[in-house]
């Protein structure tokens, strides 16, 4: 199954474990957001009070139902889905008796959620001083959940608010978040809201059908502002360049915090708090560099040599200009080199030019030759973020030398380290680096060291992608020189994490492909990436990339890299609902790939052009596309891809009415094996499968149906959890258990409604229909399919459109023979003269 026929989309969502009235606060808190009012407005347009309501969305109170009625009345919304929650929420079951045992609890099961992330960069052991600006932290915190930290560079404003983000995670332990937005990195554009927006959702876990494709910033913030509602997280925004960029990344209800770092005052940010700092003291420098140089006490100690040197310290510090990150490099310097003195440093830092330079060029000078070129060229990373990996390509060296070489940059507090494996520069660090560059790196050995970087990150992705195909296997990547050392990918769950940590930069690296001209890197990353972006970034994003893709194969004159673009873009178009569009870039695709002679790309092709007419509402011509791709990929020696086109064909086939060979269908699809039980083409298949043979073995359709139910729960998908209960309730039906269908469709459209997804309904309504109709429920049975009619021209689906037809003259029969036969006459008007056959019977 999955989203647009592509198959079931994989996804890590995250299941709170919350009680029943605070699981229906965070529900009220979703058509809070919904509405798009603030609460006195809300409060006004439902007719309850204000300080009632603040109660009802915080969880403090449980409100009345009429309460609840009036919230979803309001956004238009089926309340009958909150009433067993309501229920719950109302009359809590007592709590369990205490035992004096402590009992250790389990170890989480596989499939089970993932630990809550933590990105947070590691709080400094030596953090002095600040404690007035630390507790305006937190008290703004504790008053409007948001504040702005404001200052110089080199300030120590990240490093304020990460030490604030740890004091204040005990509290909301559900997620620990940093952003970069990048407001003052020399040689990047500032993070874009909807690019920042979909890096914290993907923080999250967000299954990419949750969060909007189309609209712009204005849905993403609505998304990340409900996600985060029922959240207790810290997010760290640091480097903002100005209101307007941060603004919609702010928290809304609940009690989630954000703490925004800044160069300057965020003015347009009325209702956030500012705390802004100053350089330290003249004793708190003196603190700071004796802690950090290792002489712990402001006076360096007894015999020390900051004691034994004061007019020297105090010159030290009048270097620094009292910075603390400056003063942490200069203490640097004294920790790694004993035999110093004061004096030595004194003298080392006064060949430099300022505050920052003094400290960084001194630096800089302690390192050998190849730490001096590595630190160079990190400056032109076109990410925020590195490893080893990246450094090694970086440099043209093997990744333990370029291990090596970045923990002596960690020592020389060159880079910084936000988790373990990962590094990173300062803003001003960066900057430095990149002068340094220029002034001693020649233009084209610049150049070779990004197209280095470039060749990584999309042999990197391809290794990736390897450990996750989509859907039937990747070509090998050809773009560049493959890499001295790549990450090791041994399952899906490590290529997943991957992209997580790298997306940022993987993005960076595109955009500075398309800017030098890479073509080849351009046209082969996002195919790399689709299988992430499927599973977590969704289809906007990727439209793009494809659209840059085209171009740059246009460029490149390669017939294959075309027709692979036109049919990529194709697809991302087909995803996004844009129907005619993807039929469009298919046109453009089909002559390209019959002139490149490659079966693979010819299969994909073809498979992906049954999708989209099977849901234009044709029906013999999807099948006969089904059938080919399984041709060329056999031809091919893919029995995956095979099996892929197997499992579709099996699934059509089933709508179709024709069971018998469905059935024969999905179990061929399913002899194919893979590593991955909930792959997408083996979820289709079994679920084919029951439903098939629901009839004539029903204990083992319903066997089947449970182990996908339990494989799409395992992989934390709610989307195809609610597509399999949904095909459970259409053959518990076809056995006669109507009661247990009826169930079984009530708790599929409940999931819609609680991730509030009205145009996935499409898939279930007939189903839910028919059996409304055979359980004696006509009035339910016309409500269901006339709501699909509505439905199904909006989405393009013009085969859920003739169902629709079909499902309203069946219940129509007995009362209006004449309207029924209207209908039945619109819905072979839809798909052109081609009746679907029999297929009420298979919905």
């Amino acid at each position: 199954m999955g989203q647009g026929g592509g198959g079931a989309v994989v996804a890590q969502q995250r299941t709170a474990k919350a009680g029943p009235e605070e699981e229906l606060a965070a529900r009220l808190r979703l058509l809070q957001e919904l509405s798009g009012r603030g609460v006195r407005a809300l409060a006004r347009d439902t007719g309850l009070s204000s300080s009632s309501l603040s109660r009802y969305l915080g969880g403090q109170t449980v409100p009345p139902w009429p309460a609840v009625l009036a919230l979803c009345r309001l956004v238009k919304r089926d309340p009958r889905p909150l009433r067993p929650l309501w229920e719950r929420a109302s009359s809590p079951l007592p709590a369990p008796p205490k035992t004096s045992r402590q009992v250790r609890p389990p170890s989480p099961p596989a499939g089970a959620p993932r630990p809550p992330r933590n990105d947070l960069p590691r709080d400094v052991p030596d953090f002095t001083g600040r404690e007035a600006a630390l507790a305006a932290v937190l008290d703004a915190v504790a008053g409007s959940r948001v504040v702005a930290v404001d200052g110089m560079a080199g300030v120590g404003k990240t490093c304020l608010a990460v030490h604030a983000a740890y004091r204040l995670a005990a509290e909301r332990p559900d997620a620990q978040l940093y952003l970069d937005l990048h407001g003052f990195t020399e040689g990047r554009e500032p993070l874009d809201p909807e690019t920042a927006l979909r890096s914290l959702l993907a923080a999250l876990d967000v299954p990419s059908e949750k969060i909007p494709q189309e609209g712009g910033v204005e849905p993403l913030a609505a998304c990340w502002r409900s996600e985060l509602a029922g959240r207790r997280a810290v997010v760290v925004l640091d480097n903002a360049a100005d209101a307007a960029q941060v603004r919609p990344l702010l928290p809304g209800a609940g009690p989630s915090v954000a703490l925004i770092t800044s160069r300057n005052r965020l003015l347009g940010l009325d209702e956030v708090p500012p705390v802004s700092l100053d350089v330290l003291s003249p004793e708190e420098s003196a603190e700071l560099l004796a802690r950090a140089s290792g002489e712990a006490g402001g006076s360096g100690g007894p015999g020390g040599r900051l004691a034994r040197e004061p007019e020297a310290a105090a010159e030290v510090l009048r270097l620094c200009g009292h910075l603390p990150l400056a003063l942490r490099l200069a203490a640097a310097r004294l920790r790694h080199r004993p035999g110093w003195t004061v004096g030595i440093l004194v003298e080392r830092m006064a060949e430099g030019a300022g505050e920052f330079d003094t400290a960084f060029a001194m630096s800089v000078r302690q390192l050998d030759r190849a730490q001096r070129r590595l630190f160079r060229l990190l400056g032109e990373l076109p990410g925020a973020s590195f490893d080893e990996y990246v450094a090694a390509a970086l440099a043209d060296v093997p990744p333990r030398t370029a291990l090596a070489m970045l923990e002596d940059l960690l020592d020389a507090h060159l880079v910084q380290q936000p988790a373990a494996g990962r590094y990173r520069l300062h803003d001003l660090v960066h900057q430095h680096a990149r002068r340094a560059a220029a002034e001693h790196e020649s233009p084209a050995e610049r150049e070779r060291a990004l197209s280095r970087v470039l060749d990584y990150y999309v042999h990197a992705a391809a290794a990736a992608d390897a450990a996750m195909p989509f859907p039937a296997g990747s070509r090998a990547a050809s773009a560049g020189r493959a890499p001295a050392g790549l990450p090791r990918f041994p399952d899906k769950n490590a290529a997943l994490a991957w992209f997580g940590a790298e997306y940022g930069n993987l993005m960076a690296a595109f955009h500075a492909a398309v800017a030098a001209g890479a073509d080849a890197h351009v046209c082969e990353l996002p195919r790399f990436m689709r299988a992430y972006f499927a599973r977590r970034c969704g289809t906007t994003q990727l439209n793009v990339l494809f659209e840059r893709s085209v171009d740059a194969a246009r460029r490149l004159g390669d017939p294959l890299s075309l027709a692979e673009a036109h049919s990529d873009l194709g697809f991302a178009r087909y995803n996004a609902g844009r129907m005619a569009e993807a039929g469009a870039a298919y046109e453009a695709a089909a002559p390209l790939v019959s002139r490149a002679g490659d079966a693979l790309s010819q299969a994909e092709l073809v498979l992906r052009r049954g999708y989209l007419k099977w849901d234009e509402g044709h029906v013999e011509e999807p099948l006969e596309l089904f059938r080919t791709a399984g041709r060329l990929y056999e031809a091919a020696g893919c029995p995956m891809g095979a099996a892929h086109a197997t499992a579709y064909e099996a699934w059509a086939m089933l709508q179709l009415g024709h069971r018998e060979e469905a059935a024969r269908l999905a179990r061929r699809a399913l002899e194919v094996p893979h590593s991955d039980p909930s792959w997408a083409p083996a979820l289709t298949a079994r679920i084919t499968l029951g439903v098939a043979i629901a009839g004539e073995e029903p204990g083992e359709a319903v066997r089947h149906l449970h182990e996908a139910l339990d494989l799409a729960r395992e992989d934390g998908h709610k989307h195809n959890e609610a597509w399999c209960l949904n095909c459970l309730g259409v053959a518990l039906r076809r056995m006669g258990r109507y009661e247990e269908a009826l169930d079984a469709h009530r708790r599929a459209f409940a999931l819609l409604d609680e991730l509030f997804e009205e145009h996935w309904k499409i898939h279930f309504l007939n189903g839910y229909g028919e059996t409304c109709r055979l359980a004696g429920l006509p009035e339910e049975a016309l409500r269901l399919h006339r709501r699909a009619l509505e439905l199904a021209p909006e989405v393009g689906y013009r085969h859920e459109e003739a169902l629709a037809h079909e499902g309203i003259a069946a219940v129509l029969d007995g009362t209006d023979p004449a309207a029924a036969e209207e209908h039945r006459a619109a819905a072979r008007a839809v798909v052109g003269g081609l009746s679907p056959g029999p297929a009420t019977t298979a919905r």
